[in-house]
């Protein structure tokens, strides 16, 4: 059956894994520029502290004051606590133990707990094993990929070892135009894995290549759903390239190109300014993938994806071309299942042949902060199980909490079920994020912690905003979003738009904090309504780093 993928931008159904890029694709913005017209103020009083200890808006910057009393959100909730972590002293607070909506903040908690537990320096080895007997340069048995959890498997390494990332990541491909690729190969962990069973000296291998993805199982209340191996993010990228005139073919390249994937295009260029409209079709288990529509002369490449249907079957595939690539043939059929039923119990005494050693783990934290990248922190969850002996993901969540309650973060004030921050019960307080925060900067960790986040102004998801203002790079932050349709009003219901992180305020103070609007909504269903909000929040942490 067809599954199509849809291009388009965030619509009315959107999703809230799209929102989180919505900072992303602002406008540039300026920490002077902002000038809304005053509205009657919210219900927050502007001089009294509440009973959980708000400041209300009293003290903070007129221009923060002027957001938050926009006719925009009249129906909405604001949430702000901003602290000062060396003396413990609240220097702004609006509701900071009320939950909100975390969007993505939420991958403070969940990336959290992975680096702690792992450590910021664990790697992943994934080794590869060879199971019979050996006559020379012949294998006769199996060649067993153990699969550890490896989110990239090298296809984002750089040669200097650290992960690359773009700005906007091709995991969002489908849902945001201008997504782009990194240049890696994303098969060199497997063709590094190749060539080391050739310098091994097997230049045969009579018998079969399996993936062992016994780690854990794949929990699909999980999405994106992590697996034990992860080949391009269980991607296939396909970049699509305006032909020489309008009415010619347009071009088409993919990767990673392994089969029995077979890709192709009867999208047509059309006059520049007309539309570009790509759909992706999926069929066969996903291994049959058709773009059909039409791109603008004029138009840059444009970037989509379509999902890996069985990334351990992908993976037994792209070894087995590997190994013939490095000289070492296999006699198994490429295009036949991933035998697990042939793996042994365990692998004492058997010979590795091949192992893939992973950047440190604080590499791939960067990667899931910067970008926002969904299975990369799901993913996490998984791995915080594995550690407790289990290969059941939700076995995770218990080691998280335990990770809390020694690092002194009310867990009671977040709710989460999964590690992204996508799920509809997902709740986090300002409270328990900025405890989150603080908790870092009392750790050796602190500024590799902090320069992980996007940047105000100069990379991740906040790289194209406030590129000139003041506060331009002493903002580091993860931002969320929560954004679906509003049917009966014909426009978009924002459940949240929030921000939390570290603020440079000099001499070496970094103060956290935590901005967060919940319950607004756009005047229409035009997507870049929403980027009104999106930018008034980026403003927001831009005043509080400004403000004295």
């Amino acid at each position: 059956m067809s599954r199509p993928i849809h291009s388009a931008p965030l619509r009315r159904g959107t999703a809230a894994a799209c929102a989180a890029l919505l900072f992303l694709v602002l406008a540039p913005g300026t920490a002077t520029g902002a000038d809304p017209t005053p509205a009657p103020p919210p219900s927050p009083s502007a001089t009294t502290p509440s009973a959980t200890g708000d400041t209300g808006l009293a003290g903070l910057d007129p221009r923060i004051r002027e957001i938050m009393r926009k006719p925009d959100y009249r129906n909405a909730q604001w949430g702000l606590l901003q602290t000062d972590p060396d003396s413990g002293r609240v220097v702004h607070s609006l509701f900071p133990e009320q939950f909100f909506i975390p969007g993505s903040t939420a991958k403070l908690i969940s990336v959290s707990g992975p680096w702690h537990t792992l450590g910021a320096d664990h790697r992943f080895v994934t080794p590869l094993y060879a199971v019979g007997a050996r006559d020379g340069a012949t294998l006769t048995g199996d060649l067993d990929l153990v699969a550890q959890g490896d989110l990239t498997m090298g296809g984002r390494t750089r040669p200097d070892g650290t992960v690359a990332y773009t700005d906007l990541d091709h995991t969002y491909a489908n849902d945001f135009p201008g997504a782009t690729l990194t240049p890696e190969n994303p098969l060199a962990g497997i063709d590094q894995l190749a060539r080391q069973v050739r310098d091994s000296g097997i230049t045969r291998v009579d018998g079969d290549v399996i993936v062992d993805s016994r780690l854990f199982l794949p929990d699909p209340e999980l999405v994106p759903t992590p697996t034990p191996l992860i080949i391009n993010d269980n991607l296939i990228d396909l970049m699509t390239t305006p032909g020489d005139r309008p009415g010619a073919d347009a071009r088409l390249d993919w990767r990673p190109k392994v089969a029995p994937y077979e890709v192709t295009s009867a999208v047509k260029t059309v006059a520049a300014g007309k539309p570009t409209a790509v759909t992706v079709t999926a069929t066969d288990g996903g291994t049959r993938i058709r773009l059909t529509g039409t791109i603008a002369a004029d138009s840059a490449p444009l970037l989509r994806t379509s999902p890996i249907g069985d990334p351990a079957a992908f993976g037994r595939v792209a070894l087995i071309e590997a190994l013939e690539r490095a000289g070492v043939h296999v006699t198994a059929d490429p295009s036949g299942p991933n035998p697990v039923g042939r793996l042994p119990r365990d692998y004492d005494g058997r010979p590795r042949v091949a192992a893939y050693t992973s950047p440190p783990y604080a590499q791939y934290a960067k990667l899931i902060l910067k970008v926002s990248h969904n299975l990369g922190a799901n993913l996490g969850i998984c791995l915080l199980a594995v550690t407790a002996k289990s290969d059941q993901c939700p076995a995770g969540f218990p080691v998280l909490a335990d990770f809390l309650d020694e690092a002194g973060v009310d867990r009671e004030q977040a709710q989460l079920m999964d590690g992204r921050g996508g799920n509809p019960a997902d709740r986090a307080t300002p409270q328990v994020l900025v405890q989150m925060l603080a908790y870092w900067q009392r750790t050796p960790d602190a500024r590799l912690f902090r320069e992980a986040l996007p940047i105000l102004g100069v990379d991740g998801l906040l790289a194209e905003n406030c590129r000139s203002c003041p506060a331009r790079g002493k903002v580091f932050a993860k931002t969320g979003a929560a954004v679906g349709g509003d049917a009966l009003n014909d426009r978009l219901a924002v459940g949240a738009i929030t921000i939390a992180g570290y603020l440079d305020k000099g001499g070496g103070r970094f103060d956290t904090f935590y901005a967060g609007v919940n319950g607004a909504s756009t005047p229409g269903a035009d997507p870049t309504e929403v980027l009104a909000i999106t930018n008034d929040l980026a403003m927001i942490a831009a005043y509080l780093q400004e403000s004295s």
